[in-house]
């Protein structure tokens, strides 16, 4: 069976659709990604086949059958969040964040007895993050962009949702070949040979001139944000290719 993959645009735009913020319906965004990794089956009429040897997740499968979703559990957050390009999420990794690592940003809100697609969205970029940085700068950043402390309560200059859409869609812009490698897109017309770190901040300001209601230093402050994010999700692909051949290596002798 071949596994359904999502990447982390197409994740963050089904998260924002399942809270109905998005134009279009999560079951359309799950059938566009899969559609567009089968293409040639389905231009040659051979969409059946492909689809039945796809493995899907419970937690999918509700959108297949038109059930939707408005909060997950612990198990599911892992489930779905394994099914995004090169994560390395475990559902064990996830209990220590949301009881002791990251406490504060998961005690409220909550969709019932479940988490809510914000807070599941958080769990993603925690994974992502955590390809460069420690815990403690996490935590520090996160206190900085959402505005959590310890007393619980939340003054976010970007939504958690918002934020994994927007640096996840300025790495796929920025990614032209779709080679997992920071190269060209439409961020860096007319930049030429300029440095990538120069380029992702150029797309990250992009980005924020579509927000009015920000200071200087809030706008400063989340266009680091962004380029953190950005570097931490090529560190990741990195690590999960190093990990790949390490375990090849290990296996074959």
């Amino acid at each position: 069976m071949e596994a359904f993959m999502l990447t982390r645009r197409q994740m963050a735009e089904l998260l924002l659709s399942l809270c109905g913020r998005r134009a279009e319906s999560p079951i359309q965004i799950v059938q566009d990604a899969w559609r567009k990794e089968h293409r040639d089956q389905v231009d040659s009429g051979k969409a059946l086949p492909a689809f039945l040897s796809t493995d899907w997740p419970a937690v999918l499968e509700k959108l297949i059958k038109g059930q939707g979703i408005k909060g997950v559990s612990l198990q599911e957050a892992a489930t779905l969040g394994a099914r995004v390009e090169y994560s390395s999420l475990s559902i064990t990794a996830m209990q220590n964040w949301v009881k002791r690592d990251f406490k504060p940003f998961f005690e409220s809100p909550k969709a019932g007895k479940k988490y809510s697609l914000e807070q599941a969205a958080l769990l993603y970029i925690i994974d992502d993050l955590k390809a460069s940085l420690d815990f403690e700068s996490i935590r520090q950043l996160f206190e900085r962009l959402f505005g959590c402390g310890e007393d619980g309560r939340c003054r976010p200059l970007l939504g958690a949702l918002e934020f994994y859409l927007a640096y996840s869609s300025i790495f796929e812009d920025m990614d032209a070949d779709g080679d997992q490698i920071l190269d060209s897109g439409p961020a860096l017309t007319g930049y030429g040979a300029a440095p990538l770190e120069t380029r992702v901040r150029d797309a990250a300001k992009a980005y924020l001139d579509g927000l009015e209601r920000l200071s200087e230093l809030e706008r400063v402050t989340l266009e680091n944000m962004l380029l953190i994010a950005v570097f931490s999700v090529q560190a990741a692909y990195f690590h999960a290719l190093t990990r790949r051949y390490c375990n090849a290596t290990l296996f074959l002798h």
